[in-house]
């Protein structure tokens, strides 16, 4: 019994973390919504034409990520993104697995364990753990994994699975072409034993991109510069330098991408001291080596050739994957190496404390999206109150939505898609007890929305039939029911500004261009579908009136 316990206790402890990341990961993501890429999905991929599959989304192939998020449309709605969450979270936890195998076959049961939390565990690679558009990349790396393993079996079924598998890396991500390349690098290897046949396993993929690239990928964006080229060699470097950095929580790069690799880079060059030391001793390496030495190197390249600022090498995006290769090369170096019991105790210790260094930049990483979570909800909430009198190209720039995240959003298209398969947005209600930033941002996108006008005239005498009047100063804020046009009368003296609110506590965060003085400004609130009404601050030197 203890034999088999002893036996088995590898594969507990490998359950555990995976159960442990899984209902992490499922915690930190309960009740965030769709973000920033995913809309592109949403708003730009209606329909079922070839054009909306296979056209590229910045320079990638998205054919497999555009499927499902159709898929999770069509059969749980637009209302909670809840199941793309639980599908990312999965294939996280089967890529560590796969990986678990690779390394165990070559260091044996505990190294792998070690690796698989490592890369689960992965805090600074918090955009692909936490974000559910980024199941190209993890897709890619999944199956590239996979394919890496049926490449193991040599014989003709492990070459038609890897091809397959190799197929599908293609179809999540254009990150694929790298396992496409330690694909061929295999095939070179094993000409004199198993023939140049086998080829068909690269070539039959990279034929069907190679059909994509010409029909839709060549007018992919590229950010491909002679300058990039030329900083590529620099670029690699420091990607394996953050990659070192992520897996042992030695992270000195913050949850937005700022900083540098301090630690890595120094534990790179001791690396590449110890593989050369070790050359030095037991010279050669296991040909198994090469393929995934040539992904990785390829990998880093590809991201050099377009870079752009905001795609620097230690970008959580690219720590996913980078972290990834790491390990898988790692494990070739230490092929055969069989640690002793003190070597693992090491090893465990590492292990916990690189995990509990990196739940931080996961922590980091989900209020980063909270707080967008909070700005999708707000702003389409208050295009959902505006919708009667909204524009249908009224656009959520940042400059109105208060980020970036939104881009893709246009009123006409939204408030269709929204009908059809239910909405994100918070309810008025809600909106009244969302955090702050959220009303705010909520008002200021009904201003522009409904809209608020103001008509200012200068010189004359104001015409009030039947208006209550009310001095300005006699109360900090006057309360303004949706539908009704309000007259601020201004005497002669100096400029006088008005703001107004709504969901907002505490602040005016929409500003009109006020009026000078000797003027009559009528200031008109649409009707729309939210009962709450608006709230109009007035400041002005010289006894203003409001008129209702």
């Amino acid at each position: 019994m203890r034999t088999s316990l002893t036996r088995h206790a590898p594969l507990v402890a490998l359950a555990a973390a995976v159960a442990a990341s899984v209902a992490l990961l499922l915690v930190l993501t309960a009740g965030l919504t769709h973000f920033q890429d995913s809309w592109a999905f949403l708003m730009h991929r209606q329909g079922f034409s070839a054009d909306v599959f296979l056209a590229p989304h910045n320079e990638h192939i998205v054919l497999i990520p555009v499927a499902l998020e159709k898929l999770f449309l069509e059969v749980f709605g637009m209302g909670s993104a809840t199941p793309e969450y639980v599908l990312l979270t999965l294939m996280l936890a089967t890529t560590a697995v796969l990986l678990f195998v690779y390394v165990r076959r070559r260091l044996g049961a505990w190294p792998a364990v070690f690796a698989a939390v490592l890369l689960l565990f992965l805090g600074p690679a918090w955009q692909v753990l936490l974000w559910p558009f980024e199941v190209g990349f993890v897709g890619a790396v999944m199956a590239g994994i996979a394919m890496l393993l049926a490449l193991e079996r040599e014989d003709e079924r492990g070459d038609a699975i890897a091809c397959g598998l190799l197929a599908v890396a293609l179809g999540f991500s254009t990150l694929a072409v790298t396992f496409a390349v330690a694909a061929a690098v295999d095939v070179l290897q094993r000409r004199r034993s198993r023939g140049l046949g086998r080829a068909y396993l690269v070539l039959v993929p990279i034929f069907l991109f190679g059909l994509w690239y010409l029909g839709w990928g060549r007018d992919a964006e590229s950010h491909l510069t002679l300058a990039n080229v030329l900083a590529s060699p620099q670029f690699l470097l420091d990607g394996l330098a953050s990659s070192l950095d992520s897996l042992l929580g030695l992270g000195t790069v913050d949850v937005h991408g700022v900083g540098q690799p301090e630690w890595g880079r120094p534990l790179l060059v001791a690396a590449i001291v110890l593989v050369g030391y070790g050359q030095v001793r037991k010279p050669g390496f296991s040909s198994r080596l090469w393929p995934v030495l040539a992904a990785a190197v390829c990998f880093w390249l590809l991201a050099a050739f377009n870079y752009i600022p905001g795609r620097e090498a230690v970008a959580s995006r690219y720590a996913y994957a980078g972290a990834a290769f790491t390990l898988l090369i790692a494990a070739e170096l230490l092929r055969g190496v069989r640690f002793g019991p003190r070597a693992l105790w090491v090893g465990a210790v590492v292990t916990i404390a690189a995990v509990a260094s990196n739940l931080g930049p996961l922590r980091d990483g989900r209020d980063v999206l909270e707080e967008q979570t909070v700005l999708t909800r707000a702003d389409l909430g208050a295009l959902e109150i505006a919708a009667r009198t909204v524009e249908p190209s009224f656009a959520l720039t940042p400059g109105v939505a208060g980020t970036a995240s939104l881009i893709d959003v246009s009123a006409g298209d939204y408030l269709t898609l929204a009908q059809e398969h239910g909405s994100p947005a918070y309810s008025p209600g809600e909106l009244a007890d969302a955090a702050e930033a959220g009303r705010r941002q909520a008002d200021v996108v009904l201003s522009q929305a409904l809209p608020l006008s103001t008509v200012t005239e200068v010189g004359v005498e104001p015409d009030l039939p039947g208006r209550r009047c009310v001095p300005a100063d006699a109360t900090p804020e006057l309360e303004l029911a949706p539908g009704t046009t309000t007259a601020i009368v201004v005497p002669p003296g100096p400029r006088a500004s008005f703001s107004v609110r709504r969901f907002a506590v505490g602040e005016y965060p929409v500003s009109t261009e006020g009026a000078p003085g000797d003027s009559v400004t009528l200031l008109r609130i649409p009707r729309d579908r939210a009962p709450q009404s608006w709230w109009l601050r007035v400041e002005a030197e010289q006894p203003a009136r409001v008129c209702r």
